[in-house]
């Protein structure tokens, strides 16, 4: 008698367990359902609008364009190596002879790499800007900032100054070619031996915009004599475009790109001369792009993984005091200074940003 009372109960229990998955399949089914929904109302009818669709995200196709010459030249799967290029005592080395000197082929590499780079840059930046990148021919992308006409220029004007500037890649260029020359840089980074280190190279981005985070913080809180000397000549754009990033002062420079250059390389001993060619592309490719005064593809994308948006460094030029970070905004967000640049929408910024 006792047990058939204990086994209503249960039988009763078991019952609405049951009731209880067969309602949550149903309501899975009916989500899954409505998201098909979604995905198909949302694909093109024709070839037409499908082209459409996918015209603005060619622009993407920068970004491995950006490092393809290290690509091009150590990868296993490319037709050409330097090997083939450059006889062995061009670019053979070893850096525990103290009598020989370093090979200029890994340094006049890199600096044909970034150039390359910039190149593809430049290549999107216009195609971008002029609307051949758009779905409607000819449309402009949308601006970030509502006040000043950013896109107002002359495009080749402003691709002159940025490639020219003696605080951004003369010096740039005159720092690299002394660490290198000097036998300044780590040891393995005269290596030619392997392919990029992607590892390497992601953790050299993240290392170099930390590094320059903390620059960043000291030039705008330390003191307002550093700040003049050093990073106000750059805070003059409000509303930057693309070809600003490396307008601004040559102690600028110094404090907040190659001193993170110079500690990054020190932290990162393992790199070759692959890597930090990857390295150094990307950087100064992604750092130019940032200055965007457009809203780009990516950005959705790039928010969502806490990467940095011309939107977000667009808060730091409007308010001074905000997103201190350039490629990641994680360290701003550990700090408490990151602002969304929604919040500056509609009165600063267009709300698309």
């Amino acid at each position: 008698m006792a047990s058939s009372t204990t086994a209503a109960p249960t039988r009763a229990a078991a019952s609405l367990q049951q009731q209880q998955q067969q309602q949550n399949a149903e309501e899975e089914r009916l989500a899954l359902l409505s998201l098909l929904n979604d995905v198909v109302s949302h694909l093109p009818n024709n070839r037409e609008e499908a082209v459409k669709m996918i015209i603005p995200w060619l622009g993407m196709l920068v970004w491995p364009l950006i490092v393809s010459l290290p690509l091009l030249l150590s990868s296993s799967w490319s037709p050409i190596s330097y090997q083939d290029l450059f006889p062995a005592e061009w670019y053979e080395y070893n850096p525990m002879n103290p009598s020989e000197r370093p090979k200029p082929l890994g340094l006049f590499l890199g600096f044909v790499a970034v150039a390359i780079g910039n190149a593809f840059v430049i290549g999107f930046a216009y195609l971008y800007k002029f609307g051949y990148l758009s779905a409607v021919r000819g449309q402009e992308p949308p601006l970030i900032q509502r006040r000043l006409l950013a896109n107002d220029y002359e495009f080749m004007e402003a691709v002159k100054a940025h490639l020219f500037q003696p605080e951004g890649f003369v010096l740039l260029g005159i720092y690299l070619a002394s660490m290198w020359m000097f036998k300044l840089m780590p040891n393995s980074y005269y290596s030619f031996e392997g392919g990029i280190q992607w590892r390497e190279t992601f953790l050299c981005l993240v290392l170099q915009d930390g590094f320059q985070f903390i620059m960043h913080r000291l030039e705008h809180a330390l003191s307002p004599r550093l700040y003049q000397l050093s990073h106000k000549p750059h805070h003059r754009f409000i509303n930057p475009k693309m070809f600003d990033a490396f307008n601004g002062s040559l102690a600028d420079t110094i404090l907040m790109i190659l001193t993170p250059l110079y500690l990054t390389s020190n932290v990162m001993r393992t790199c070759n001369v692959w890597t930090y060619m990857a390295f150094g592309s990307t950087y100064s490719c992604w750092l130019t792009m940032l200055h965007s005064e457009y809203v780009l593809p990516w950005d959705g994308l790039f928010k969502r993984l806490g990467f940095g948006t011309p939107a977000d460094h667009h808060v730091h030029h409007s308010i001074f005091k905000y997103n201190y970070g350039h490629l990641f905004m994680w360290f701003d967000i550990v700090a408490g200074t990151y602002r969304d640049p929604r919040d500056l929408a509609p009165k600063l910024f267009n709300p698309h940003v």
